[in-house]
């Protein structure tokens, strides 16, 4: 049940919850969906108070380029879509985070069989071939694990990356992509014309919240964004767009690319402008955390406000930093914030939300 709702004021002057999409992959769309599901309402409720903010409807719409690790090795032998940022997805919007999302994300230790492979990736191999469906499978897998939330992958075509580097050298596979050390300068999905789920695009013709993000910028954002009608979905839809921007650069993806840079490198694989907003942090990490990227040769991503709102683009600049072992974002702040930014229409016409959206709220 979201605390946030006050039912007891249903009755009164009141608003819907909204219809949110977030697109990406990787451990950063995963968590993102770990703020957001804390918002989602039950089935039925259809108004709630007038200073409330929920979710009534949330789809994640994950990126299928993976050929590395267990996916990769299940894609191959058994001509699949790459189970790994599905299962992510999946475990993140679980209702039981205990025993069957541990479960979902465990990894089998030696031989030559199961070694590597992680249970949650199995279960979707063998869930495709019993329904002859990955996208069926996905649906399946959400129903047992009582997910608060749809997940479709960006494409059921069986994709790959294709990659131009600065040398102008061609890299094939995300794999490999990632581990050449040139910059990658643009990227193509192999078929070029790999269409998504129709339920993909009537999901985001009638969202009111679209987020892109956080995530690996080029094998995690712009796949997505290379599978036919989606970056034209989104520049139609009438929705609240909004890009996450990663904490810290990526080697091999994003050394030296500052928050404005991540916008136009998406701008320019979508051919076309997408955000209304930016969300980035401009808390600067410890020394000592910040030391541990260093020594791998990664920086913070600067927040370059003039240049995001040079590109049209209204930023969001704030602490949206979370540390512990690893950089990650703080997701119920995130997760908040661009809720308020989503009931900022209605807001600035009933005096209800404040302006200043990202502005130190917790």
């Amino acid at each position: 049940m979201n605390p946030l709702i006050n039912h007891a004021s249903l009755e009164v002057i009141s608003r819907r919850p909204l219809r949110v999409v977030s697109l990406g992959g990787g451990t950063g769309l995963s968590t993102l969906l770990c703020g957001l599901k804390k918002y989602v309402v039950e089935p039925g409720i259809a108004r709630i108070a007038q200073n409330a903010m929920a979710i009534g409807d949330l789809a994640a719409v994950v990126t299928v380029t993976d050929d590395g690790g267990s996916s990769g090795r299940l894609r191959k032998e058994f001509n699949i879509l790459p189970p790994g940022d599905i299962r992510n997805c999946l475990v993140a919007l679980s209702e039981d985070e205990a025993l069957l999302s541990k479960l979902f994300q465990y990894r089998f230790k030696g031989g030559e069989a199961l070694g590597g492979h992680n249970f949650g990736n199995l279960f979707l191999a063998a869930m495709t071939g019993v329904t002859g469906d990955f996208a069926e499978a996905v649906r399946e897998s959400s129903h047992i694990l009582a997910t608060r939330g749809t997940i479709y992958p960006s494409t059921t075509s069986n994709v790959q990356l294709d990659g131009w580097m600065d040398d102008g050298s061609r890299v094939r596979g995300e794999t490999d992509i990632t581990a050449s050390r040139r910059r990658i300068v643009e990227l193509r999905l192999v078929p070029h014309n790999a269409k998504p789920l129709p339920q993909t695009l009537a999901a985001i013709a009638g969202a009111d919240l679209i987020t892109i993000g956080p995530g690996s910028l080029f094998t995690s954002l712009v796949p997505n964004l290379l599978v036919h009608g989606i970056p034209e979905a989104i520049a139609a839809s009438r929705a609240t767009k909004i890009f996450v921007c990663n904490l810290m650069q990526q080697a091999n993806e994003s050394l030296g690319l500052s928050a404005s840079d991540h916008i136009q490198a998406l701008r320019k694989h979508a051919h076309r402008k997408l955000f209304d907003y930016a969300l980035v942090n401009n808390q600067p990490v410890s020394r000592e955390l910040l030391s541990k990227y260093e020594a791998e040769g990664q920086g913070q991503v600067a927040c370059d406000t003039e240049a995001i709102e040079a590109l049209g683009v209204n930023c969001i600049a704030d602490n949206f930093l979370s540390e512990g072992d690893v950089v990650r974002h703080d997701t119920g702040k995130v997760a908040q914030t661009i809720l308020r930014l989503a009931y900022a229409p209605a807001a600035n016409n009933s005096g209800s939300l404040p302006l200043n959206v990202g502005a130190g709220k917790n």
